[in-house]
């Protein structure tokens, strides 16, 4: 009996192991790198977006790595047939409350980039899905749900750490608006990710409020290289 919980001991060790180095990785990458960010940010406005494909790309590469993960999570037709009508209902319906907030707090900002700065405003309806939005959601969902899923089993947590992670990250724009903004935003993308399972579908609605948010005139809270 004694031999027996000796050799459980041992097998537990490198388990325990693997979790304290993947915790530390998961700290590193998700807090300590964005306040690292925070404290340089003025030197790093042309670098971010090549930053940020970069580390998408390092993210895709570890995942394509792992035998476990399935990628047909990339996409996942079923998942995003399944939930593209649901998106965008909710994205239109929000969008009309939304400007009729903004026009109440700042009504000379509505739709300041369209009106005044109209070929940024198109620049950045190409380039955010594809350089920003997708990036983004490799890394915070498709990667962090599956890199710390041992870790943190229960999916409505990795929904609420993958929220807190994506707000933190932008902590770069000085601003608690755009942290505050990130944090909501994110925790919308991480739910439609637990349930669709389709890194498509939530880049596409991720696609959709960068888009918006810089249409309705929020584009000086996130202050972007692309701009």
């Amino acid at each position: 009996m004694h031999l027996i919980q000796q050799t459980s001991e041992l097998e537990s060790k490198p388990i325990l192991v693997a979790n304290r180095e993947r915790w530390t990785e998961l700290f590193l990458l998700f807090f300590l790198l964005p306040c690292g960010f925070y404290f340089v940010r003025e030197y790093m406005h042309f670098v971010l977006l090549p930053l940020m494909v970069f580390g998408s790309a390092a993210c895709m590469w570890v995942l394509l790595k792992d035998h476990k993960f399935k990628r047909f999570r990339l996409w996942n037709k079923k998942g995003f047939k399944k939930l593209i009508k649901p998106v965008v209902f909710q994205f239109f319906a929000l969008m009309v409350f939304t400007t009729g907030v903004f026009y109440w707090l700042d009504p000379e900002q509505l739709f300041y980039l369209p009106k005044f700065e109209l070929e940024t405003w198109l620049l950045l309806l190409i380039v955010y899905p594809l350089f920003s939005a997708l990036p983004q959601e490799l890394i915070f969902r498709t990667f962090l749900f599956h890199r710390y899923k041992h870790i943190i089993p229960r999916k409505k947590h990795r929904v609420l750490l993958s929220s807190v992670a994506f707000g933190f990250a932008h902590l770069f724009y000085a601003n608690w608006v755009a942290v505050i903004l990130s944090m909501a935003a994110g925790y919308v993308f991480s739910k439609t990710y637990a349930q669709s399972r389709s890194t498509i579908l939530v880049a596409l609605e991720h696609s959709f409020w960068g888009a918006w948010v810089f249409t309705l005139g929020l584009g000086s809270y996130f202050t972007s290289s692309m701009i």
